[in-house]
């Protein structure tokens, strides 16, 4: 791609054979169409709704539980396949509908480019389709346009672009036609005009130069076909966590049987009850629990301004390491905002954030009226009379019509009261002298009572250098070299700051006249005028922006903002966020271009802000941070974005600012495009994670007691204590419910007080295997416990003792889901009611159990007999031993932390 910025306008128009007059013929137009391709960018590959909803069904656990189902319906427990069935369809049709708009992102991108545009074809000036643009043709360019490919600029007049989408700056760019150094940023090549981006004002010619995928919005769209968001750290746990249990649970099935043939247990009922062992072993409920607590995490999201496209993300920002954010809009507000005001008397701070028009001025720690304060008086009057913007309302928003910029000023003026519409009753406009790049200054020429005034705002030095007087408290005297001294140094003060600084200036023009239509000699005018002040604005951080911040580095979580922005103001906005800390670097695109990956992969982690950056520069941040071994978050509004969102770990999308493009490679949507809703995300996500892992504590605890009581009994040459019929209804009634309700377990209040987990640390790690074995041996101990007493002790039937050894072992899982909660804190301190599911569902579960003891049909379908007050006083005494056991573990493992 040539560097086409460098050029003269001259060395552009010979390399591309043109004429700046005639443009192409229409044969030379063919000719390059046939040479060049179509002016379009090229579609990604599309998914259909059929191949999104078979990849639901890829995990290896998905399948066995399929196979379960199966056997089960096989043997006669219908109802059991059936439940497991419907785990496992509902699983798919959540995910389907969360993944089914995955993949539209670049037929969104191929949507930004214009329908059609006006070229000059034959010496004539034609509406052709974009599509059929080529290099070496004369776009013409007009307020509203939609720039239809990359060119260079020939000739301007008061030019001004939105390049919003491909650089993220909401600031319209003035334009120009000289050439620039090599080395110049994309946001800065301001000789330059790119596919896809808007004309806000003036008017221009320009030169074709490259289009299609060779455009800069089509580097991106090559950029997000090659991103890879891969698989979540969620999934690949869950498929490692599916093997290992598959091949614990079929390696112990497997000697259970064998060991019970040597026994002599006949081989049928053998098979019966290794086949259910094997059912209720295998954790079907957990895709079920999963999904439930992804999906309730979800729903909690929406009501914190989180919108989730992929359920598996919302887990994985629960393990974010690194969030690199953008700037405009999400930290800040997005909106330019007037934040200080110097008059030749006072220093004012405003406050209010963007263009909401509350607000008040404060000299000191002192509120000031406009109205008693002339010298604020002046300076906002002369805010809403030099201003081509318009502020209005939608739905209840205030939003402003016009350049950002001039939208500030006037949202300024209406917080001292003081609106447009005042100066267009009462001040009618005559004339207008519109700013330029060139001029750096613009003046409104308005009447009142027979009197002509001219108000002037633009660059500090520039509005200086044409004053002669100044207004005081004391009247208007003359400007001295002094004053003019110390409001140079004053502009030099705000601008340190990261704010844009304008001068505001009058004048009475009651010598002059203007009539409607004629234009107006500003080298008159703008001269001998009157200095009125300084106004300095930004935009500003958002108020929750710094508190977000601090959160994140409570919970061990580096924030990285990235922006197309001048070095400057990014410097000053991380500093006054907190992002910015001792030792951390500001890292500018041109310097990160020096950078091969291997260095940029080991200074990354002491760079803290980027500055004028393009999308390739964001995509090479986020593989840095992933080839690190980070879990990196991205967020971002613009199509420049959309690359580094696709290819980070979560893809964070703004929903009031993020075109559709970005949206469209995001996981997560943000509703309020505010930084704190994603800090927010990332506590659910935790949570989430924290449900999930209990979940599976509790889940494996129970299979894991099961396993070992069957196993011991079969070693032993005991009965089996347990018919096939039990282990199903334990899997499926008690211990499955309850773990949905452990799934919608609430947040702990210290979850962002935690550092991240690692990205490769296992689901089902070696503390959780060991809580799993101890849990599974207190259940069993209890159950053959139980079983021993009535069998061998007491000498009741073998049907009496299975029925003891069942109900103790259901007990002990019902009470056991209350300890699950916390692996830290004891029950007392989380709460018995605090989670009113799990009180319900163990309460119902615990009905279930005796309907089963007293209702004559499943009295025979589970070979069971009808329990007396005493024996299930009993059973429920000895069902509290196993969560007494745990509780004292967590209060002794506390007591030897704090040692």
């Amino acid at each position: 791609m040539n560097a086409w910025h460098k050029l003269s306008v001259n060395e552009a128009i010979s390399l591309l054979a043109t004429d700046v007059e005639q443009g192409l013929s229409a044969n030379e137009a063919k000719n390059r169409l046939a040479q060049y391709g179509q002016n379009k960018l090229r579609k990604g590959k599309r998914f259909s709704a059929l191949v999104i909803f078979v990849s639901q069904f890829k995990s290896l656990i998905i399948w066995v539980l399929i196979g379960a189902a199966a056997v089960s319906a096989a043997l006669g427990e219908t109802v059991d396949g059936i439940a497991i069935i419907a785990i496992v369809i509902l699983n798919a049709v959540i995910g389907f509908f969360q993944e089914y708009r995955a993949e539209k992102a670049a037929a969104a991108l191929a949507r930004l480019t214009a329908p059609h545009c006006r070229v000059v074809r034959g010496g004539h000036s034609v509406v052709v389709a974009a599509t059929e643009i080529v290099p070496g043709d004369i776009l013409l360019l007009e307020g509203g346009d939609l720039v239809a490919a990359d060119a260079r600029l020939i000739q301007t007049s008061v030019l001004r672009i939105n390049e919003a989408p491909l650089t993220g700056e909401s600031q319209a760019v003035d334009k120009f036609t000289d050439g620039l150094p090599l080395e110049t940023p994309l946001a800065e090549r301001n000789n330059m005009v790119f596919l896809g981006t808007s004309v806000t004002g003036g008017s221009g010619r320009a030169l074709v130069v490259n289009t299609g995928m060779e455009t800069e919005l089509g580097h991106i769209a090559k950029l997000l076909e090659a991103a890879e968001s891969g698989e979540t750290p969620l999934q690949r746990q869950l498929e490692r966590v599916g093997r290992l249990l598959l091949m614990a649970c079929f390696g112990i099935v497997a000697l259970i049987f064998g060991l019970g043939l040597w026994r002599g247990i006949p081989p049928f009922e053998l098979f019966l009850s290794s086949v259910s062992l094997a059912v209720a072993a295998i954790p079907e409920g957990l895709p079920a629990v999963v999904t439930i607590a992804l999906a309730l995490g979800v729903q909690r999201m929406v009501q914190r301004h989180a919108l989730v496209r992929r359920l598996a993300s919302v887990e994985t920002l629960g393990r974010a390491q690194v969030i690199c954010t953008d700037k405009t809009g999400t930290l800040t507000m997005g909106e330019m905002t007037a934040r200080k005001l110097i008059t030749p008397e006072n220093l004012y701070r405003v406050t209010g954030e963007g263009y909401a028009t509350e607000g008040t001025f404060f000299s000191g720690n002192v509120e000031s009226m406009p109205s008693e304060k002339p010298d604020l008086l002046a300076l906002l009057r002369t805010l809403a009379a030099c201003n081509d913007a318009e502020l209005t309302l939608i739905d209840n928003r205030p939003v402003v019509i016009g350049d950002p910029t001039e939208g500030a000023l006037l949202v300024a003026a209406v917080k001292g009261s003081i609106t447009r519409g005042v100066f267009e009753t009462q001040m009618p406009r005559l004339a207008t002298v519109p700013f330029n790049s060139e001029r750096k200054r613009m003046t409104v020429i308005r009447s009142r009572d027979n009197h002509t005034w001219a108000f002037v705002k633009g660059a500090p030095e520039v509005i200086l250098s044409r004053c002669t007087l100044i207004r005081t408290d004391q009247g208007i005297r003359e400007l001295t070299e002094s004053d003019r001294t110390r409001f140079l140094h004053a502009n030099i003060l705000l601008a340190s700051d990261a704010l844009r600084v304008l001068a505001v200036a009058e004048r009475p023009l009651d010598g002059f006249s203007f009539e409607q239509g004629k234009g107006v000699n500003d080298a008159e005018i703008e001269q001998a005028l009157t200095f009125l002040g300084l106004v300095g604005l930004q935009d500003p951080p958002r108020g929750e922006a710094k508190e977000a911040v601090a959160k994140c580095k409570r919970a061990g979580i580096k924030t990285v903002m990235i922006t197309g922005d001048h070095p400057d103001t990014a410097r000053a906005i991380g500093c006054e966020l907190g992002i910015l800390g001792k030792g951390d670097e500001v890292l500018v695109g041109v310097e990160l271009d020096r950078l091969d990956d291997e260095t940029l992969k080991q200074r990354v982690a002491q760079v803290s802000v980027y500055a004028r950056v393009t999308a390739e520069h964001k995509l090479r941040i986020v593989r840095a941070w992933k080839a690190r071994g980070a879990v990196v978050a991205m967020t971002g509004d613009g199509v420049n974005d959309a690359p580094a969102i696709k290819e980070a770990s979560i893809g964070i999308a703004m929903g009031i600012t993020g075109t559709e493009v970005t949206k469209g490679a995001a996981d997560i949507i943000i509703t309020d495009d505010n930084f704190a809703s994603i800090v927010a995300a990332v506590e659910e996500g935790r949570g989430i994670y924290d449900n999930i892992a209990k979940t599976l504590a509790y889940l494996l605890g129970s299979s894991t007691g099961e396993l070992i009581v069957m196993l011991i009994a079969v070693l032993l040459g005991w009965p089996l204590p347990l018919l096939p019929l039990h282990l199903l209804w334990i899997n499926l009634v008690t211990d499955g419910f309850a773990a949905l309700a452990l799934a919608t377990d609430p947040i702990d209040a210290d979850v962002l007080n935690r550092p991240p987990r690692c990205s490769k640390s296992a689901l089902l790690n070696r503390n959780l295997l060991k809580l799993t074995l101890f849990t599974g041996l207190l259940a069993a101990s209890v159950t053959l416990g139980v079983f021993a007493y009535e069998l061998y002790i007491i000498g009741n039937s073998l049907d009496h003792a299975r029925d003891a050894a069942f109900t103790a072992l259901v007990i002990t899982g019902l009470l056991r889901a209350f300890g699950a909660r916390s692996e830290q804190r004891p029950l007392w301190q989380i709460g018995l009611f605090s989670n009113m599911r799990l009180f319900l569902v163990v309460a119902v579960s615990f009905t279930l159990q005796l309907a089963i003891h007293h209702v004559p049909m499943l009295q025979t379908l589970f070979q069971i007999e009808p329990v007396s007050l005493h024996q299930c006083v009993t059973w429920i005494g000895v069902g509290f031993i196993p969560l007494t056991a745990l509780e004292l573990r967590k209060i002794i493992r506390s007591q030897a932390k704090k040692i």
